[in-house]
């Protein structure tokens, strides 16, 4: 039976998946995505994931025949390589050392109208990354042949291909112009155009696995290495591909980062300002979103580390009046720089903290969908999918639209699966969430959206 291996690199965890051919996990094997505070910045720990991922696949390859291989990875990351390999390591995104160039940094000050890029802090935008690489490291950017793309890094690490994809070049990169399919003036007068491989579809096959590599895991010699693409795009691609052209939904990808993608929703409604952004889909379309590091900021209100609380405990944070303003998270989000703070007494009990997490990250999703326009079906898929207090609480903040709950925990898996099949139809399963009712809610989400606002 033939096998399809999802290699998935979020920003918290690195997991292989592997897959029948209906779509089932046969085996997940997952491992921390380590940050090295190593000189000469901080940066993933590439080596350290490359012999995981050999040792996940030789194990694997004992039991299944893979015949195809895809990965997706997290945003803003990018690898400079020579023939040779990497000319620096892959740096960490959070990483406040580019904003030594803020004011060098030629940005276009029409770059978010050309390409929905907003200007971010730390490395999240790629092209001020690339920018303070090459002034802090001359030499060792000057021997860079190519710029990957961290999806097709991983690629042509497995097939010896490169090529470039939309997707992750459409990712607040400031490197790409999504209404005109070109790259941005920023990349062309940098020269870093001549530096990026031919585009390719995220679902098309690079090519075969290196012999060194089928003969070292016990891969067959023929398995396919797809090309890969951004886990947010990832998350969305099942719901595009099962649902009507111009259907107006959106998709809220949870997990380190919630992000709202509003299909249909007009671009004119993003705010720069807001972090709000034009994601660039598979098929190169720009698709409004709106962000917030949930996973990080629910971590940090969730002191405890409960895994769950009752009714009671959602019930107890309302009545008390206890609020979470934001933002728990250095970076992104609409109230980014703001400091979080905790207004009022959080009540006694076990799963009190968890409440108020969930209470937060459902009124903050809440207010991002507002602000994008968000209209029809809303399907959640991603880590939140455990919590029913999070999806009850966000239904019964939007009652006019249905809110659906993703079978799949993991929807970037779901996407990649649907690039290795391209053409073929797989509708994800999802089912209806009912909404958690509560009088004092409304009143609730008042008082929250003032404050703020005002904190």
């Amino acid at each position: 039976m033939a096998a399809l291996a999802v290699l998935d690199i979020g920003k918290t965890n690195a997991k292989l998946v592997v897959l029948d051919g209906q779509g089932r996990c046969l085996a997940e094997r997952r491992r921390p995505n380590r940050v090295l505070d190593a000189p000469p910045f901080p940066h993933y720990d590439i080596d350290g994931l490359w012999t995981w991922l050999l040792d996940e696949l030789a194990a694997a390859a004992k039991q299944y025949r893979i015949t195809r291989l895809v990965t997706t990875t997290h945003g803003a990351c990018a690898a400079l390589v020579d023939e040779a390999g990497l000319v620096l390591p892959v740096l960490d995104y959070e990483y406040r050392g580019p904003e030594e160039i803020a004011t060098d940094y030629p940005r276009d000050a029409a770059e978010f109208a050309l390409s929905g890029s907003p200007a971010l802090p730390a490395g999240l935008n790629l092209g001020r990354q690339l920018f303070w690489l090459r002034q802090r490291f001359p030499e060792e950017f000057a021997r860079a042949r190519h710029i990957l793309m961290y999806p097709q890094y991983w690629a042509w690490r497995l097939c010896g291909f490169v090529a470039g994809e939309v997707a992750s070049l459409g990712c607040h990169t400031d490197l790409w112009h999504p209404g005109h399919a070109r790259y941005s003036g920023l990349t062309t007068a940098q020269g870093w155009d001549r530096l990026m491989p031919p585009l390719r579809p995220a679902w098309e096959a690079l090519g075969r696995i290196l012999p060194q590599i089928a003969l070292g895991t016990g891969l067959p010699p023929d398995c396919e290495v797809i090309s890969g693409i951004h886990d947010s795009n990832a998350s969305l691609l099942p719901h595009l591909a099962s649902r009507d052209a111009g259907q107006r939904f959106t998709v809220v990808s949870t997990g380190t980062w919630v992000i709202a993608a509003a299909i249909g929703a007009p671009l004119q409604r993003l705010n720069e300002q807001r972090d709000m952004l034009a994601n660039v889909d598979a098929r190169g379309t720009p698709v409004a979103c709106a962000r917030f590091m949930g996973g990080r900021e629910f971590e940090t209100l969730n002191r405890g580390g409960a895994r769950d609380c009752a009714d009671s405990d959602i019930d107890e944070a309302l009545r008390a009046g206890v609020l979470a303003l934001p933002a728990f998270a250095e970076t992104g989000g609409p109230f980014m720089g703001k400091p979080g703070r905790i207004e009022g007494s959080l009540p006694e009990g076990a799963g009190a903290a968890y409440a108020l997490a969930s209470l937060y990250c459902a009124l903050l999703t809440d207010h991002c969908l507002d602000a994008l326009g968000s209209e029809g079906d809303i399907v959640v898929e991603g880590s939140f999918i455990a919590n029913r207090h999070y999806l009850g609480l966000l239904a019964a903040l939007r009652p006019a639209q249905a809110v659906h709950v993703s079978a799949d925990a993991a929807g970037t898996v779901g996407g990649a699966r649907i690039l290795a099949d391209w053409g073929q139809a797989h509708a994800p399963s999802t089912h209806a969430v009912k909404p958690l009712t509560h009088p004092l809610l409304e009143g609730y989400r008042v008082r929250w959206s003032e404050r703020a606002r005002q904190n």
